[in-house]
Formats: C-alpha cells, sequence, structure tokens
C-alpha cells in the first residue's frame, strides 16, 4: 500500500485509523484528495474485477505449473488494500476480500506454499487487519506491518520485509500487488501487477 492509501477517504476503524495518522502513524496535515476527485478517475467496481481477473488468471496458471514439482519452502507474497481487500470500492471495519485474489491464495495454499501479506498499513492497526483478513477467509503465515515511528519510504519496507521471509528459508514464487511499490526491490521470481489506474486505487 502506498502512502497515498492512508489519505483516501474510505469507511471504517481501519481505514479512519489511516486517515487521521498517515501511513508512517504521524500526524499528516498535506491536503487529501476528496472521494469525489478520485472516483472520477476510477472504473466501475465491475470493470476493476474483471481488469483484477485478467491478472490472476496467468498468475494462477503460473503457481499451478511453478508449485507442481517437489515440495520446498515455497511462499507467495500479497499486498493488502486494492490487492487482497476491496478498501476502495467497500471499504469497512470487515472489508470484503477481492475474490479472484482470494482464490489464488487459497490455490497458492492448496499447493504447499506460504501466504505472507505485506502492507504499508501501520503495525497500529495490527488486530483488526488480521482479523479482516481472518473473516473473509484468507490463509495467513504472516502479516508484515509497518512499524511505529518508522519513516523509510514503502517500498524500502516492503523490500525489507521480502528479504525477511526469504532469510527465514522460503522462495518467493510470486508477489502480487497493485502499485509499483508493493513490487520493486526484487525478492521474488515472479511479480504481478493488478491495476491501480494512475494512482486512483493506491
Amino acid at each position: 500500500m502506498s502512502p497515498s492509501k492512508a489519505r483516501l477517504a474510505v469507511a471504517g476503524t481501519a481505514s479512519a485509523v489511516l486517515v487521521l495518522l498517515g501511513s508512517a502513524g504521524t500526524a499528516d496535515a498535506r491536503p487529501v484528495a476528496t472521494p469525489a476527485a478520485v472516483a472520477a478517475a476510477a472504473p466501475s467496481y465491475a470493470t476493476w474485477i474483471a481488469d483484477v481477473t485478467a491478472v490472476t488468471t496467468p498468475a494462477a496458471d503460473y503457481l499451478t505449473q511453478r508449485l507442481a514439482g517437489p515440495g520446498g519452502k515455497n511462499a507467495i507474497v500479497l499486498d493488502i488494500d486494492n490487492t487482497s481487500l476491496e478498501t476502495y470500492y467497500h471499504g469497512g471495519f470487515t472489508t470484503p476480500a477481492v475474490q479472484p485474489v482470494l482464490a489464488l491464495a487459497r490455490l497458492a495454499k492448496a499447493k504447499g506454499a506460504a501466504v505472507f501479506f505485506v502492507s504499508d498499513r501501520t503495525e497500529v492497526i495490527r488486530w483488526p487487519t488480521e482479523g479482516n483478513l481472518k473473516a473473509v477467509g484468507y490463509p495467513n503465515d504472516g502479516l508484515s506491518l509497518r512499524p511505529l515511528f518508522n519513516f523509510d519510504p514503502v517500498q524500502t519496507n516492503k523490500t525489507k520485509a521480502r528479504a525477511a521471509i526469504e532469510q527465514a528459508g522460503y522462495t518467493i514464487v510470486a508477489n502480487i500487488g497493485n502499485n509499483v511499490t508493493d513490487l520493486d526491490g526484487g525478492h521474488a521470481e515472479r511479480t504481478f501487477k493488478l491495476p491501480d489506474y494512475d494512482g486512483a486505487l493506491s
């Protein structure tokens, strides 16, 4: 999740904390994007899901082939907001899963891969984030969030999180997110970028 996600006015306790604190858990006095301004650049929900599916279908084909061989400590990494959860379209205390991504996570888990989440959400909302992921059916082998009082760039934190997963002995076979900061920095065999519509869903 990019810093702009923390400034989007979406419903829900978790999102409200992000709006008030900013992505790094500090007060954010910069101008925020209003829902009306952002909505003008975002497509319909149906279009978004179709565009997501256009990415997750080949990702599923890849995982089916990649995870078909002998076992090992394989893993996939998922971003959360507008990747795993429908934060923009249906934000709330329990935000619904992005169904094509949920299916991808379940496929990976069924084939023996661990499922890790790496997000720029702050540690302040770890508990509701974990609860939301569980409530909508995601397997969850680990959740990395922005540490309190951490001001590093988003990509720096996300790259470090993936490196830590590798240091734990996992091979990250796929990394899925909707922003380049979710994907750049290496530490994954393949990356799959979901649509963000020039930052409207970042």
